[in-house]
């Protein structure tokens, strides 16, 4: 083999013109230029047939899926499937997950509190003296407008039946006079 064929100039890029890359003092023989015009015929039919076998082979897989009922969707699904699958197998992720278990845990824990919390306060005020003497303030009502049940109903019920009985009077109260209407 020529040991011209050999150096280690810089290959020239696709597009790039390889007389630019030729040194103005370097000279090519005639000998030279043909075996290098033989070797690029040589390498643009080795693309050609590359091309072709590719084409032939993308071919023959579209074929195959198609025999197979593979479309698109179902390729798309797949690929999504196997990214998933190969994020949640990273530890980046595995860590994230059980930082975000964690988080949720202590919420949820911390939202339980606050709702005992609650629950405890809502229970004070129930059982307050303010609270009680407002209860018998509405039952008492209860029995001088509606009178047909027994006190002790729940406390939803009191307050309904006062709002019912206050909807359907029509007197005006004692304070009222004809003057203030």
């Amino acid at each position: 083999m020529n040991r011209s064929l050999l150096r280690t100039e810089p290959v020239p890029e696709e597009g790039e013109d390889v007389a630019a890359t030729i040194s103005a003092t370097e000279t090519l023989s005639e000998e030279e230029r043909e075996e290098l015009r033989r070797e690029l015929a040589k390498v643009e039919e080795e693309i050609q047939t590359l091309s072709q076998v590719l084409a032939a082979k993308e071919k023959h897989l579209a074929e195959i899926k198609r025999k197979l009922g593979i479309n698109s969707l179902q390729e798309l699904k797949q690929n999504i499937a196997k990214g998933w699958q190969d994020v949640t197998a990273t530890s980046a992720y595995k860590k994230t997950s059980e930082t975000l278990s964690q988080a949720g845990q202590k919420a949820s824990a911390a939202f339980s509190s606050v709702g005992s919390v609650i629950t405890k306060k809502l229970e004070d005020v129930k059982n307050s003296p303010t609270f009680k003497s407002f209860e018998e303030k509405v039952e008492n009502l209860k029995s001088k407008v509606g009178g047909t049940k027994p006190a002790g109903g729940d406390f939803g019920e009191v307050l309904n039946s006062a709002a019912n009985a206050s909807a359907t009077t029509t007197e005006p109260l004692p304070e009222q006079t004809q003057e203030s209407l």
